[in-house]
């Protein structure tokens, strides 16, 4: 096998991560000191040369046994083993995992044997795809690659180093889904044809969510892995609610880019590219633009020769929610989702109606506590984005539409949250006794408030009370 030296300049950058990673060096000394070679191994080699930041560091130890090499990481704190089935350690204070290679046999329960000495290909082999089958010796920092996966990185190419090995895990389809969303990869030929026919039926939705997650994320383009499963024949399968909006045409005045589907597929490449404040927040807003548009699967029809979609919001929420169904088990996740779907057509009625703050208020209320103005903005941005007749690219500017969207929930100060009830059930307990009609009086000041903009906490309970009389 033939080893390279990697560039200085990717040798440095490992250099540098390794630092963040104390007593790293000290162990990697100890474990060559026993016999032992050491291999940054996987996703962190890959992302070294890409030269994107590596998240993750995993580390294969060669020439020695799993419980040498326990005993290494032992004289630098604490080790525990992650799954026992795998032989994975982790040094308490040490974010990256160590292991020693091992082989698997077929079948979806593989009898797995740890073997300190197995060769390098038959050790990497394992690896789901060419472009994770790459090592860095962390003591030479000479580049590992028995089956040509720095090739394929440059040619933006998807292969698997064994299509026998790769068909016995039915999750490496979604696997590869994410990477061609991540990267902007393509598999050959061989690789589309076993993902084409995999059986898929026995992976758990906790499996599938995680790559689905992946490839939200972190994709630049998450298109491009949903196209993907169109092209072979797979979208159907996995998300048919999504397969039925191809061919759904729309009013080529306001969608000038084609099918409902093409339209999804630019809006949600348009979301990836927003701001968010977390990852929670990320995952909310592009499930939502996935799913936005379902209802005009059955709401679409001419009227006086156009196309129209009307009540296609409230007809997507029963199909988001199949469809999410078969991807996630999260239940505040599938609710703000739909309330998203429910009102994504809300800034466009808004505006154009001149709505009042009262009315931004209530919606804020109606959202609370999964999702905000704000968050619906975003979900506005992508669909509005999503219309480029031109390319497959989304547009990038921002509609006048969403930003006066904005502009208005902010000077109701709504656009984070709701505004706060100023009148409590405690503030009336001089004159109705606790019970479901303080409740009810309680609930109807909140209306009020809202309605009629009072802040005064005593005009609120006088309007209140001569309502009760």
């Amino acid at each position: 096998m033939k080893f390279t030296k990697i560039t200085s300049d990717i040798q440095r950058t490992l250099q540098e991560l390794l630092k963040n990673y104390q007593p790293i060096q000290q162990i990697i000394d100890t474990v060559a000191q026993a016999g032992g070679t050491v291999l940054l191994v996987g996703g962190a080699v890959r992302d070294l040369l890409l030269h994107i930041p590596v998240k993750d560091l995993d580390i294969e130890v060669h020439g020695l046994a799993l419980e040498q090499l326990e005993t290494v990481l032992k004289q630098f704190g604490p080790v525990s083993l992650v799954g026992k089935s795998f032989g994975v350690l982790r040094l308490h204070g040490l974010d990256a995992d160590w292991s020693v290679p091992r082989s698997d046999s077929a079948g979806r329960k593989p009898t797995v044997t740890f073997d300190p000495n197995l060769d390098l290909q038959g050790a990497f082999i394992r690896r789901d795809l060419t472009i994770n089958a790459l090592g860095i010796n962390l003591q030479t920092f000479e580049l590992i690659d028995p089956f040509n996966g720095a090739h394929d990185l440059h040619n933006k190419l998807l292969s698997a180093p064994d299509k026998d090995f790769f068909a016995q895990d039915p999750l490496r389809l979604f696997r590869v889904m994410q990477f061609i969303g991540r990267f902007a990869m393509q598999p050959d030929a061989q690789l589309n044809t076993i993902c084409a026919s995999m059986d898929i039926s026995t992976i758990s939705t906790e499996r599938i969510e995680i790559e689905f997650e992946k490839l939200l994320l972190k994709s630049a383009r998450p298109s491009l892995g949903i196209k993907w499963l169109r092209e072979i024949a797979r979208l159907q399968e996995i998300m048919p609610e999504l397969y039925r909006t191809i061919g759904i045409e729309q009013n080529v005045e306001y969608h000038p880019e084609g099918d409902v589907f093409e339209h999804t597929m630019q809006a949600i490449d348009a979301a990836a590219r927003l701001h968010y404040e977390n990852d929670q927040e990320k995952l909310l807003v592009m499930y939502a633009v996935l799913c936005h548009d379902l209802g005009k699967i059955t709401a679409s029809f001419i009227k006086h020769g156009k196309i129209v979609s009307h009540g296609h919001a409230q007809e997507g929420v029963p199909l988001a929610k199949q469809l999410l169904k078969r991807i996630t088990r999260n239940v505040d996740l599938v609710t703000g989702v739909v309330l998203l779907v429910y009102h994504h057509m809300d800034p466009l009625g808004f505006v154009q109606n001149k709505a009042g703050a009262s009315a931004y208020k209530r919606l804020a209320r109606k959202l609370a506590p999964h999702v905000t103005l704000r968050i619906l903005s975003k979900v506005n941005t992508a669909d509005q984005q999503g219309r480029n007749g031109t390319s497959h690219e989304p547009l990038t500017t921002i509609s006048d539409i969403t930003r006066e969207f904005i502009a208005n929930a902010q000077k109701a100060g709504v656009l984070e949250g709701i505004e706060q009830p100023i009148l409590h059930g405690r503030d009336l307990l001089d004159v109705i006794a606790p019970g479901a009609e303080l409740g009810e009086l309680v609930k109807h000041a909140y209306e009020i408030q809202l309605d009629q903009g009072i802040r005064d906490k005593e005009e609120l309970k006088r309007l209140v009370l001569s309502k009760k009389k």
